[in-house]
């Protein structure tokens, strides 16, 4: 890919009539000469909107089945994941404070237009398989808590998208606001979880350092190629080179700039801090509760039904434990969902530059995604394990989409001419490299293996 800087020695001019994400661009306030503490709080909350994507129903599974079949040994995989997940994140945050563009804005630019085409077509679909997620985990989650019956539940997650909008209108601060308080959902739910569990704190610790073992045990392997791939998003990265514009700034300030970059930075590392809290939570549960039980853990509703099972977690099973899984599930969908729309807008206004009202692009986005969840509940009549089998094609596709954003990425950050003098620095460059290539290859292998080559 071939990048030639169309923003000359200026590079901290924003093309206004260009903006990502318009309506949102911008419109923060951040203080200009507070305290450390005061400006931190100013430039959190995308970070958080980001970290949705790295908890989101997709990593459930591959998490808890980790923990199950392997105990505490795949949490290395957690924090490596966790730990290039946070590189890439603060290398997306200071593209888009840079250059004033999102990823797919200055992929179109800097492409030619049959390879902008594909390359669009590859995001939309990697934004429709993060939807596939989304809606199973909100659709089961309404039916666990509600009754409601699965299509009924899928047909409402296509209605839930249009609050983005009511959202829209209260400011971007109110939508990191009910993200965050989702969020806090999630981990005290699983904190209080893995506090009944009384799992093994030697252990965990012990977890966190990496074996070799990984490698050697084919199975062990596969799982951990998959906690890999249902980790790091495609549709996160190109989220957070946009929403990371949101504060308001003047790039022809260098020390403007350098000090967004910095605060985003912090923001996205915290907020990405408590996305590998939760990862690790889920892991410890599946290890405490379901280690050596031989428990069949593949589906939401089986974890559901594990938990108020005395024979399978013993005394501590309750269906309060049941339910408090099914509201956390439907808070991390409901969460993802928010993100997964915004996503959607900017690749589609950034690589196809195509405007629409914002009710119409959301709608399509979503009923886009929506139509093969949909089809599948129909075809097996809302019988909930055979549509989650769409959670792992969704991954395996979200694997082979997963380059298609992150070259480009290190190609623009490390970029001089786009970048100026906050260019990636060489240890950054050729940390973010090795950090593709063994995504590539980790991502590449999963998929030779989920179709039966190797």
């Amino acid at each position: 890919m071939k990048v030639n800087s169309a923003q000359g020695e200026n590079v901290f001019v924003q093309n206004a009539a260009n903006k990502s994400l318009d309506e949102i661009n911008g419109s923060v306030e951040v203080p200009k000469n507070a305290g450390f503490w005061r400006t931190l709080l100013a430039y959190t909350g995308p970070g958080i909107l980001i970290a949705v994507g790295y908890m989101d129903p997709g990593n459930w599974i591959t998490s808890i089945a980790g923990g199950a079949q392997f105990k505490y040994t795949l949490l290395s995989v957690v924090l490596i994941s966790s730990l290039i997940a946070m590189l890439l994140q603060a290398m997306t945050a200071k593209l888009g404070i840079v250059t004033g563009k999102d990823l797919a804005q200055l992929t179109r630019e800097h492409t030619s237009k049959g390879v902008g085409i594909l390359l669009w077509i590859v995001a939309e679909l990697a934004i429709m398989a993060t939807d596939i997620a989304e809606i199973i985990g909100s659709g089961i989650a309404l039916k666990l808590l509600f009754n409601i019956p699965l299509i009924v539940g899928i047909l409402i997650t296509t209605a839930d998208v249009l609050l983005l909008l009511v959202l829209m209108k209260l400011g971007f601060r109110k939508i990191e606001a009910i993200v965050a308080t989702l969020v806090a959902v999630i981990v005290l739910v699983f904190a209080y979880e893995v506090m009944l569990s009384n799992p093994s704190m030697a252990g965990i610790m012990h977890g966190y350092i990496p074996s070799d073992t990984i490698l050697t045990n084919h199975s062990m392997l596969y799982l951990s190629l998959g906690i890999v791939g249902a980790t790091i998003m495609p549709h996160d990265l190109y989220l957070g080179s946009s929403i990371s514009q949101t504060r308001k700034l003047d790039r022809s300030q260098r020390k403007d700039v350098a000090k967004a970059i910095k605060f985003s930075t912090i923001d996205s590392n915290i907020q990405l801090f408590i996305a590998f809290i939760v990862n690790s939570l889920l892991l410890i549960l599946g290890a405490a509760l379901f280690y050596g039980t031989n428990s069949s853990l593949g589906h939401f509703v089986d974890l559901f039904n594990a938990l108020g099972n005395k024979q399978i977690v013993g005394a501590i099973a309750s269906p309060m434990l049941s339910m408090l899984f099914a509201v956390a599930l439907l808070s991390s969908g409901q969460s993802s969902t928010i993100t997964g729309t915004l996503s959607g807008q900017i690749i589609m206004e950034g690589f196809i530059n195509l405007k629409m009202p914002l009710w119409a692009q959301r709608l399509i986005t979503r009923l886009l995604s929506v139509a093969p969840v949909l089809a599948f509940a129909i075809y097996y009549h809302g019988n909930e394990a055979k549509i989650e089998n769409l959670l792992t094609l969704s991954q395996v596709f979200l694997s082979v989409a997963l380059p298609f954003a992150v070259i480009p990425l290190v190609i623009f950050t490390s970029n001089k001419k786009l970048m100026g003098e906050f260019a990636n620095k060489p240890w950054v460059k050729y940390s973010a490299w090795i950090a593709t290539i063994v995504l590539v290859g980790l991502n590449g292998y999963m998929i030779l293996q989920s179709i039966g080559i190797m």
